[in-house]
């Protein structure tokens, strides 16, 4: 078996799928999984306006209305959590994703404060990290706002991870990459892509170019930039498909290095430290 068939086996990646059955089974997932935790009430997941968060935004909305529709009453409610830094810049894209999802409840947290105060706590010890490790700060700050949404009201916290972030290892460990629920982990890029179509949404929330936006000095540069491959041959890849040389080096260099994020903590009956 190639790395290639491996790591498609590993993430689970369909070639083709039906997009009307992938949102069945995300929703069906989330909906037993509270049905079967009967202290829960609901989800929780902060709302970023880009491809990811609207569509598992969408699925934890439709999934609780489902959920209390069919039990007639309105025990079950979805946290949309808008987690600016500062100002957004494409604050107007959040609020149309806001539009799209209709969440039974929104709050706005600005973790600029948090992170800020974090990142002069630091450098009081002398200690100063570098934009990067600040926009890890960030991604970590936003995690730890959804527990606490998710802990004042019984709720579990959703992620947005992929197949095709899952592959690159892009995203921050206990960041974003933290989540108790992971509906879409299946699916790569332009799967998601192919769900949110069929759901309807507004064509520019899932066509724009992705971004982490957490470097302050490379504002909004594009994830295909900072990974040197573009989503395509990496959904290219996941589906079995030919890439280029270059293009597979990287892809493979990614998810070799990124192992440990898809790794519970290490412990000494792990072969990693061997």
């Amino acid at each position: 078996m190639t790395l290639q068939q491996e790591i498609i086996k590993a993430l689970r990646v369909k070639p083709v799928i039906d997009p009307q059955q992938e949102i069945r089974t995300s929703i069906d997932f989330l909906k037993a999984y509270l049905r079967k935790n009967t202290f829960l009430q609901g989800f929780t997941l902060g709302i970023s306006g880009g491809q990811d968060s609207t569509l598992v935004g969408k699925l934890a909305q439709m999934a609780v209305d489902e959920l209390n529709e069919e039990e007639g009453k309105e025990n079950y409610r979805f946290y949309a959590i808008r987690l600016p830094y500062g100002v957004q810049f494409d604050e107007d894209d959040c609020q149309d994703a806001l539009s799209f999802i209709r969440p039974s409840v929104v709050y706005t947290v600005n973790i600029k404060e948090a992170v800020d105060a974090s990142e002069r706590a630091l450098a009081n010890t002398g200690l100063h990290i570098s934009d990067f490790d600040k926009g890890n700060e960030k991604a970590r700050e936003r995690m730890k706002v959804q527990y606490s949404v998710a802990a004042v009201h019984h709720a579990v916290v959703l992620g947005t991870d992929h197949a095709a972030e899952a592959i690159t290892g892009f995203y921050t460990k206990f960041g974003d990459g933290a989540a108790d629920l992971m509906p879409i982990y299946r699916l790569n890029k332009r799967q998601g892509k192919q769900l949110l179509e069929a759901l309807d949404c507004p064509l520019h929330l899932y066509n724009k170019i992705p971004t982490a936006d957490l470097e302050e000095n490379k504002p909004a540069i594009p994830d295909e930039i900072a990974l040197g491959v573009t989503y395509d041959e990496i959904d290219d890849y996941l589906e079995g498909k030919q890439v280029s040389e270059e293009a597979q080096k990287q892809i493979e260099g990614h998810y070799l290095r990124s192992a440990h994020k898809r790794h519970l903590p290490i412990t000494v009956f792990d072969d990693f430290w061997k």
